[in-house]
């Protein structure tokens, strides 16, 4: 395997990522999407299209491991929940926006979620620190 052949197929693979995550955001508001594969799209999406990371990609190795490994592993099971016809009807949508609009859309609401985990994030590590006598 020749490393321009690699490349090409990450960057393939990296592009049906970023067009189904826009995907499972019109799958989400589809009313035949059954209603587990519904919230997990919210989750999903608010995540996959907010400008903040879970876990900042300035962190070594693990700053990218969401964006490697989790956010895929979410889309597939996502995708998996939801009608191929509703899957390929977005799927129209999302190639739409793309073309049209030339990114993704944007999550502020991910974005608020995301900064409300490490503030509470924050404040739980510093009353525990605080428990143990730490500060």
């Amino acid at each position: 395997m020749s490393n321009s052949g690699f490349i090409a197929r990450t960057k393939q693979w990296a592009k049906k990522v970023k067009r189904d995550g826009v995907t499972l955001w019109f799958a989400r508001k589809h009313p035949e999407t059954p209603l587990l594969a519904k919230a997990l799209a919210v989750v999903v999406v608010a995540y996959a299209l907010s400008p903040i990371d879970l876990i900042p990609d300035f962190i070594p190795v693990l700053g990218y491991l969401d964006d490697v490994i989790l956010l895929p592993i979410l889309i597939w099971l996502t995708v998996r929940l939801i009608p191929e016809r509703v899957m390929a009807e977005s799927r129209i949508q999302a190639d739409d926006w793309l073309t049209t609009q030339g990114s993704k859309p944007r999550s502020y609401v991910g974005a608020v979620v995301i900064l409300a985990l490490w503030i509470a994030t924050a404040v739980s590590a510093a009353w525990w620190a605080r428990q143990r006598g730490w500060i």
